[in-house]
């Protein structure tokens, strides 16, 4: 998330906290016998030094879940079947919907039927876990001979990591501190060093909400396994450390990189033209440089930058890809509040497909079906869609402001009421409608609800007609209220090239290889600085911001999201540029999304009548958006 002061957990899921998600799982973990599946041996062991702690550990928690795989549908005589992990299930009809359960809550399906009666696309909710709210994953189908269809359910992992890296400091303590890149948990609970008498050791650093140190992690190490136990002193639950070798993925690439060598990204049949670099006139020699540095990012600290991944595209075509600390192009990256954009660009479409959805339409009318209440304030009357698209709804509900009733932490922590909307509509408002935009995660999740209600159609089954089809998008995940309404103030998750296509389908101005999906008139007005959001220009839950180039400075717009997810365009370079990180509650993240591009990306940037030979130099630039003094 890019507004708020620093949060915990900011849309991962509606805002829950990693203390709270922490203490989730340890609960979860504590509860049965084995929670976890063996870890995995960690690879070569690194050469002893002086002190047998000194090195990289890393403990693994893997909770699944389990259920994934084909899944076959079927229309018999006597109704729909489903063929999954080897049982067949009767499916429910209602109308035009097919669902089923399985037993045990281990999770349910729902898919929506087609006019003429074939099933494209569908949904599989796996259940809220200890480190990942309820979620619901695309299923995408493809016919399979008469009445049959086939498709993949590919749920969202659930795995819980930490690494501890323990160095001798000059006055002879052990320094530590804890990185956990799933939820970033370390920011929060602050480790500074080891303590060890014999074979008793703690991990010694500062609890939140704590003024002093304390014993954060205490346990054991077992020389002759060479493994340290070790236990969070308030639940009891104890996780097995184990040494990291030099390939380790707590490295960008490996303790030691190799001298990194471009090469094209690869051609895919996912709508993405490829090029090189040369073609997009963008300096290899520049861009290798940029890339070994990622690469040798060196991990030393809690707040060093980890990049996950960068793409870049110009004209067109897709001419960079790189992954970092174990990611990969299949694999769906946290979005975090980047899919505010999202949202926003599915209410585009709504309105591009000729659906009755309209800016100006009330918000309280279309979510009451036009039987608006009587008592009703005259605010909240007033209150329009373009208005929550704009975070100028009224409500109170900064983000940033803890006594704010419509905050994101508050919502979602509130267990009276599990319909997210609802609970949104009973905020009190604090200003007029289009006054003051205030960032509030709230907003773009009613704008989902309003899509709903308007249209009738379910939001993931509008994401895949309108957008998920046409740009080939073949997974996503989104989060799930506890009433099982989509999530729209963030937390969505796709696989980076797919995430990567909104920003190209602006820049395209609203087409995606010739298919108009947006209006020219929705993709200018959600790209300009219609307000200023904490010294910020905002448009339609897309980000403004300007860079220097050269001797001038070029515009560009953004969907951004904590940690470091970013998707920008800059139209006047003809270019899109993605970035993906975990760098989760903490400034970094703003680094990655605002920072490398100015500084490394766009100093290797040529326009028609550069000399070829000019060599690339880094580029000062602070990064001072985003942030509240709150």
């Amino acid at each position: 998330m890019i507004a708020p002061a620093l949060r915990v957990d900011s849309a991962c899921g509606f805002g829950s906290t990693a203390i709270r998600l922490m203490a989730v799982a340890l609960a979860f973990a504590s509860g049965f016998a084995s929670p976890a599946r063996p870890q995995e041996t960690a690879g070569p062991v690194v050469a002893q030094q002086a002190d047998p702690l000194v090195g990289l550990w890393k403990a693994r928690l893997d909770f699944g879940p389990d259920v994934r795989g084909r899944m076959i549908l079927e229309r018999t005589a006597v109704g729909w079947r489903a063929d999954f992990i080897g049982s067949t299930f009767a499916l429910q009809r209602q109308g035009d919907v097919l669902s089923f359960s399985l037993p045990g809550g281990r999770g349910s399906f729902r898919a929506k039927l087609t006019a003429d009666g074939s099933v494209h696309h569908g949904q599989w909710i796996q259940q809220a876990s200890p480190t990942n709210p309820l979620f619901a994953t695309g299923v995408r189908f493809t016919a399979d001979g008469k009445d049959r269809w086939q498709g993949e359910v590919q749920p969202i992992d659930d795995t819980l990591t930490f690494y501890l890296p323990v160095t001798r400091r000059p006055d002879g303590t052990l320094g530590t501190f804890i990185r956990s890149p799933e939820r970033n948990i370390g920011i929060f609970y602050k480790a500074d060093r080891i303590e060890r008498e014999g074979d008793r050791i703690r991990v010694m650093g500062r609890a939140p909400g704590d003024k002093a140190d304390s014993a954060l992690l205490e346990g054991s190490y077992d020389t002759g396994n060479d493994v340290m136990n070790l236990r969070f002193p308030a639940s009891g639950v104890s996780f097995d450390f184990r040494r990291e070798g030099d390939a380790s993925d707590f490295y960008p690439r490996g303790k030691h990189p190799a001298r990194y060598v471009y090469h094209p990204p690869l051609a895919r049949d996912d709508g993405w033209p490829t090029g090189t670099l040369a073609e997009a006139d963008i300096d290899q020699a520049g861009i290798e440089s940029f890339i070994q540095r990622l690469a040798e990012t060196p991990m030393d600290s809690l707040d060093s930058q980890q990049v996950d991944g960068i793409l870049i595209a110009r004209h067109g075509k897709l001419v960079l890809e790189e992954y970092f600390h174990g990611n990969d192009r299949d694999h769906p990256h946290e979005t975090r509040s980047a899919s505010k954009s999202l949202t926003a660009t599915l209410v585009g479409a709504a309105m591009q497909a000729g659906l009755p959805v309209r800016l100006s339409m009330p918000v309280y009318a279309t979510m009451y079906d036009g039987k608006t209440p009587n008592e009703l304030e005259p605010r909240k009357r007033a209150m329009t869609l373009e208005n929550l698209l704009t975070m100028s709804s009224g409500f109170y509900c900064d983000d940033s402001d803890l006594k704010a009733p419509g905050r994101e932490d508050t919502m979602t922590d509130d267990s009276k009421e599990p319909d997210y909307y609802k609970y949104t509509l009973a905020v009190p408002m604090a200003y007029d409608p289009g006054k003051v935009a205030v960032y509030c995660s709230v907003n773009p999740n009613l704008a989902i609800g309003v899509l709903w209600h308007a249209t009738g159609e379910h939001p993931m089954d509008l994401f895949d007609r309108l957008l998920g089809g046409p740009l080939k998008i073949d997974r996503d995940a989104w989060a799930l209220s506890p009433a099982l309404q989509p999530y729209g103030g963030g937390g969505a998750r796709l696989v980076p090239r797919d995430f990567m296509k909104l920003g190209q389908l602006m820049l395209n101005g609203g087409r995606w290889n010739g298919r108009r999906v947006l209006s020219e008139d929705f993709v200018k007005r959600a790209s300009s600085p219609l307000y200023d959001l904490n010294k910020i220009k905002y448009g339609y839950l897309w980000w403004g911001i300007d860079f220097p180039y050269k001797d001038r400075t070029v515009h560009a717009f953004f969907a951004g999201g904590n940690g470091g997810q970013g998707v920008l365009v800059i139209p006047e370079l003809d270019m899109v540029i993605a970035t993906y990180g975990a760098n989760y509650a903490s400034r970094v993240s703003l680094e990655i999304q605002q920072g490398l591009t100015p500084r490394y990306i766009l100093p290797a940037v040529r326009e028609p009548g550069d000399p070829k030979d000019t060599p690339v130099v880094p580029r000062d630039f602070t990064v001072t958006y985003g942030y509240t003094k709150k």
